[in-house]
C-alpha cells in the first residue's frame, strides 16, 4: 500500500472490492475484520457495494493526536469518492444523481453492536430532491432523511435517543398513526421538519446541509466510538486489547427501505443455539439494517424474504455456502435486498453457545470443510463436562403468561427487574435477575452482564443485544408482545396483567415462554456428540497431536 499524506502508512487507505494487482488483501490489524473479509467475499464474486476503508492505525493516530491527525482527509475523500462514482454511476452530492454512504466501524477483532454506524449520510434538501427523481419514490427520500438526521444527531452529536423518541410518539398521536410505516410521504416528510427542529434545539445549530461535512463528522463519530464505555467493557470482558482501534468503513448505499420488495436482514449460516444446520435469519421489508439490528422491531423470517423476493433468496442461498466455504466455519451475516437484488454488507465468525460449538464442530468434519484436528482445536477451550441442555418442566398447572421469541436458549430463574440500574443492586440481595426491557438494545450490556436473562417486547433473535445475551451465556427472549413497562421502572403490565419489581419468574430460553414463580428444571447431556469427540480425542493422542489452532467464535462463559 502507498503512503497517503496526512495519514499514517499503515492507515491508507484500501478500496473493496480489493485490487488484486497492488498485492495480498490486508491482515485485519489494519483494515478491521468486516473489511478484510467483505474483501475476500468480494474476491469469490458475492455480490457488495463498493467502498473504501480507513485502517486502524488511523483510529489509534486519531485518538491520540485528535483532529490534526486527520489533516489530509479531505483530499483523500474527494479522490476516493471519485472512485465511488466511477464504480456506481453516482456522485456524492450532486444534484442530479446523488450517492449516499454508510460509515461503519470495524476492529480486528468482531465487537457487535459495540460501536458505531451513520447511514444515508450525503442526504440534504438538493441531494433529497435528486433521489426522489432518480428512484421516483418520494418515501424513500423523506425515510432516508428522517433517519440520517436521528442516527446522526445520536451518534455525532450525542443527543440522547429519548429526544427523537418522543418526537416520534408525538407525530404519530398527530396524524393517527401506530407505527412510522404507516405514515405515506407527507406524514413522513413532517416528521424530517420534526426532527430536522429536534436537532436545531438540542444543539443550537441545523443539521448540516453540506455532505462533506456529514462524511467527515460521521467519520470522526466512528473513530471515537472505540472509546465509548459499552466498547470498553466489552473488551474488558472479552480480552481484547484497548491498542487495536477501528477501521472506518465508508460504503455506497443500497436502499433496503425502496418498497415491498426491498428490506433488510441478519443471518447464521447455522443455528448459533444449538448449531443445526439450518439457515437462522431475521428479515424485515421495507427497511434498513438498523432496524434489524437495534433491537426495536420484531422481524420476520426466509420465508417473507422468499414470498416477497424469490430471485435474492436464491441468492441467499448460494451465498450462504460460498460463506462457508470460504471461512470454514459458521457464519453471522448481514445483507440488504434493493428492488430483490441481494447484497452482503458484512460476514463475521458467528457467536455460539458451547452446544452450537460442539455440534458444528463435529459437523463440519462430517462435511468435510475442516479436519478433526482443527475441530477438536477449537473445542478446546470448552469444557464437555458442563455442557447440557436445560429445559422447564411444568407441573399441569403451570402455564406461560408470556411468549416470545427464543434468541439464547437455557433456563433462568429470578425477580423480575425492569430498570438497568437496579439490578445490581437485587443480585447483590442473592438473587438472579430476569432483565426485561422493551427494546433488546446494546445499551443494556452492563445490567445484561450482571442479569441471568434478557425479556424483551420488541427485538429480533439476531439484534446486536441477542448477539450479546448468546455470547455471555445468558438466556435470551425477545418479540413478546402486549409488555409495557411502567415510566417508574418498578412495573410491567403484560396484557393487563401487573408484574411487580422482585416477582420471581421462570423463562424457558429455548422455547421462548415465560412462567410465574418457579419452574421445576430438566437437564440433558449431547452423549452421542460428546461419544464421538471422546473417539476423535482418542485417536489424536495416539498418534499426531492435533495443530494448534485458537479456538473460532466459541462463547465465553460468564458466572451469572
Amino acid at each position: 500500500m502507498k503512503p497517503i499524506p496526512g495519514l499514517p502508512l499503515a492507515g491508507a487507505i484500501c478500496r473493496i472490492p480489493f485490487e488484486a494487482a497492488a498485492g495480498q488483501i490486508p491482515a485485519k490489524e489494519t483494515v478491521g475484520s468486516k473489511s478484510h473479509n467483505l474483501m475476500r467475499l468480494a474476491a469469490r464474486g458475492l455480490p457488495l457495494p463498493p467502498a473504501f476503508v480507513l485502517g486502524t492505525e488511523v483510529c489509534r493516530d486519531y485518538l491520540r493526536r485528535g483532529e490534526t491527525a486527520l489533516a489530509g482527509l479531505p483530499e483523500i475523500l474527494d479522490r476516493e469518492l471519485q472512485h465511488l462514482a466511477e464504480r456506481t454511476g453516482r456522485r456524492f452530492g450532486d444534484a442530479k444523481r446523488p450517492l449516499l454512504v454508510s460509515v461503519r466501524s470495524g476492529a480486528a477483532l468482531s465487537m457487535p453492536g459495540m460501536m458505531e454506524t451513520v447511514l444515508n449520510v450525503g442526504l440534504n434538501d438538493a441531494t433529497l430532491r435528486a433521489l426522489v427523481r432518480m428512484t421516483g419514490n418520494p418515501r424513500l427520500g423523506y425515510d432516508c432523511r428522517c433517519r440520517l438526521v436521528q442516527q446522526y444527531g445520536e451518534v455525532v452529536r450525542a443527543i440522547a435517543p429519548v429526544r427523537f423518541d418522543l418526537r416520534r410518539k408525538s407525530v404519530l398521536a398527530e396524524l393517527g398513526a401506530c407505527d412510522v410505516n404507516e405514515l405515506d410521504t407527507h406524514g413522513l416528510a413532517h416528521m424530517a421538519k420534526v426532527f430536522g427542529d429536534e436537532f436545531e434545539a438540542a444543539t443550537g445549530e441545523p443539521f448540516p446541509a453540506d455532505p462533506h461535512t456529514q462524511l467527515k463528522s460521521a467519520i470522526e463519530a466512528v473513530l471515537r466510538s472505540w472509546t465509548s464505555s459499552r466498547a470498553q467493557s466489552y473488551r474488558e470482558w472479552n480480552g481484547i486489547s484497548h491498542e487495536l482501534g477501528t477501521a472506518a468503513t465508508v460504503q455506497a448505499m443500497v436502499f433496503g427501505n425502496l418498497g415491498p420488495a426491498s428490506g433488510s436482514g441478519v443471518g447464521f449460516t447455522r443455528n448459533p443455539a444449538d448449531g443445526r444446520k439450518a439457515l437462522y435469519v431475521d428479515y424485515l421489508p421495507n427497511a434498513q439494517g438498523e432496524d434489524v439490528v437495534a433491537g426495536r422491531r420484531r422481524t420476520m423470517g426466509l420465508a417473507e424474504l422468499e414470498r416477497r423476493a424469490p430471485e435474492a433468496y436464491r441468492a441467499l442461498l448460494e451465498a450462504r455456502h460460498a460463506l462457508e466455504d470460504e471461512f470454514h466455519d459458521m457464519q453471522d451475516f448481514e445483507f440488504t435486498v434493493e428492488e430483490g437484488r441481494l447484497y452482503v454488507l458484512q460476514a463475521r465468525t458467528g457467536k455460539r453457545t458451547p452446544l452450537a460449538a460442539l455440534r458444528i464442530a463435529h459437523d463440519l468434519v462430517e462435511e468435510g470443510l475442516v479436519s478433526a484436528s482443527e475441530a477438536l482445536a477449537r473445542i478446546d477451550a470448552l469444557d464437555l463436562e458442563a455442557i447440557e441442555t436445560v429445559r422447564l418442566k411444568p407441573g399441569a398447572d403451570q402455564t406461560p403468561f408470556a411468549r416470545g421469541t427464543s434468541a439464547s436458549a437455557g433456563v433462568a430463574i429470578g425477580a423480575a427487574v425492569f430498570d438497568p440500574e437496579r439490578v445490581l443492586q437485587v443480585k447483590q440481595g442473592g438473587r438472579a435477575v430476569i432483565l426485561i426491557r422493551e427494546n433488546a438494545e446494546t445499551s443494556d450490556i452492563g445490567a445484561l452482564s450482571e442479569a441471568a436473562a434478557l425479556v424483551a417486547a420488541e427485538g429480533a433473535r439476531t439484534s446486536h443485544a441477542a448477539v450479546v445475551a448468546r455470547e455471555l451465556g445468558k438466556v435470551c427472549v425477545v418479540g413478546c408482545e402486549g409488555l409495557a413497562i411502567d415510566p417508574s421502572g418498578r412495573t410491567c403490565v403484560w396484557r393487563g396483567e401487573t408484574i411487580e419489581e422482585g416477582q420471581t419468574l421462570s423463562v424457558d430460553g429455548d422455547a421462548g415462554e415465560i412462567y410465574h414463580g418457579e419452574v421445576e428444571v430438566v437437564t440433558d447431556r449431547p452423549c452421542e456428540l460428546l461419544a464421538k469427540m471422546a473417539d476423535w480425542r482418542a485417536k489424536e493422542r495416539s498418534g499426531v497431536p492435533p495443530t494448534a489452532i485458537p479456538p473460532v467464535g466459541l462463547v465465553r462463559r460468564v458466572p451469572m
